[in-house]
């Protein structure tokens, strides 16, 4: 779209803000099929709401009991997790996720020895696309899911601009159509820094998916370094450097949430991508770049409850002798220029493009609040 060319990645030709359309063509199937998908998303997406009052009765309720007896309470409390969030995940027709174990040097392969095992204390780290991911991870590693927190005196607003745009009029100046059309100047959004990071739950993470910094958090957690919830966490964490989600055809600019070099001592970093699909007509996209208003993420939901294609989702696991971790990493060989005072959170960027086959592109979430603010005001 003309309107949104100025959230175009100038070095790649990426837009990764938008949400992903299907391409041009016959859609009668889709139109024919609709009283029939409609009754299945009621169904799936009532199933999924269901879901919302065990998790809370098991997990937040019932396994709180078990806290005086962390022997019991973490398996407990994981096994129940990964019930909740798979049968949720099975609902929407992901009946299988597949994982490739991907090595940087010898292509792809199940390797001896090379299985993700994070532990207390280690850290995940991936892109952001949807929400499906937090779901799988949640199943997988009942993680501490962290979000970062920015600098108070820089912070961007989505509902007042941080600069003030110059409008251009691209096409004839005819001054209707496409060529009325009015967009934000491509000018430079001031990079702002992540200054500490706060402890969210699962249902936290889920509703502020799409959202940028700073995430509106009904109950505000205590702010603190990184690595000062790392020291005490008995779970893995899972970091996100993109701060925001991406519609998934571009990886976005990594904010500096390290300050690390490698290789990294002290705990294991794991590095992993996540990939969807294009969406077809019956396949809606599970990409989830722009959120909702109100009670995000359930319009989505409901939307791909009503697909009756299975959707198609990739997981790839970087090999933990690739890893920034590994005794055997080489900065040289995977960051190039200079990686500034942050090396590891290069090192994770280069590493998520090249497992993911994603090119990286310049822009960051503080283009995304801008393009948020100027998406919600063209549709007012």
């Amino acid at each position: 779209m003309e309107k949104f060319s100025a959230y175009r990645d100038p070095g790649t030709g990426i837009q990764p803000f938008l949400t992903p359309i299907p391409p041009l063509g016959s859609d009668f199937l889709a139109k024919a099929t609709l009283p029939l998908r409609l009754i299945i998303g009621l169904i799936r997406t009532t199933l999924i709401l269901l879901l919302i009052p065990i998790y809370l009765v098991l997990v937040p309720g019932l396994c709180t009991l078990l806290v005086p007896l962390p022997f019991l309470y973490h398996p407990v409390s994981h096994f129940f997790t990964s019930l909740c969030a798979r049968t949720a995940l099975f609902i929407l027709g992901l009946f299988w996720i597949p994982e490739e174990s991907v090595t940087r040097k010898r292509g792809r392969g199940q390797q001896k020895n090379q299985s993700w095992k994070p532990r207390g204390g280690d850290i995940i780290v991936s892109n952001w696309v949807s929400w499906i991911e937090l779901l799988w991870l949640a199943s997988r590693f009942n993680p501490i899911f962290v979000l970062p927190v920015c600098d108070a005196a820089h912070t961007p607003s989505v509902s007042s601009s941080a600069s003030t745009p110059i409008t251009y009029t691209p096409g004839r100046r005819t001054g209707t159509g496409s060529a009325n059309i009015q967009s934000p100047s491509k000018l430079v959004t001031p990079r702002i820094s992540i200054t500490g990071f706060r402890e969210v739950s699962l249902f936290s993470i889920l509703r502020l998916t799409g959202q940028v910094p700073p995430f509106d958090e009904s109950f505000s957690p205590a702010i603190r370094p990184l690595e000062t919830i790392r020291a005490k966490a008995v779970q893995p964490l899972v970091v996100l450097p993109e701060c925001t989600t991406s519609n998934g055809r571009g990886l976005l600019r990594f904010s500096s949430v390290f300050h690390q070099n490698v290789p990294v001592k002290n705990h294991q970093m794991f590095v992993m991508c996540v990939r969807y699909d294009p969406p077809t007509s019956l396949a809606p996209t599970l990409a989830r770049s722009i959120p909702s208003k109100a009670l995000n993420p359930l319009p989505h939901i409901f939307t791909l409850a009503s697909s009756i294609t299975p959707p198609a989702i990739s997981i790839r696991l970087l090999t933990p002798s690739d890893s920034p971790s590994s005794p055997l990493f080489m900065a040289s060989e995977v960051i190039t220029g200079s990686a500034g005072e942050d090396q590891l959170t290069e090192a994770c960027a280069t590493l998520i493009s090249q497992i993911g086959k994603i090119k990286r592109t310049g822009m960051g979430w503080e283009e995304k609040a801008s393009f948020l603010e100027f998406y919600w005001g063209q549709r007012k």
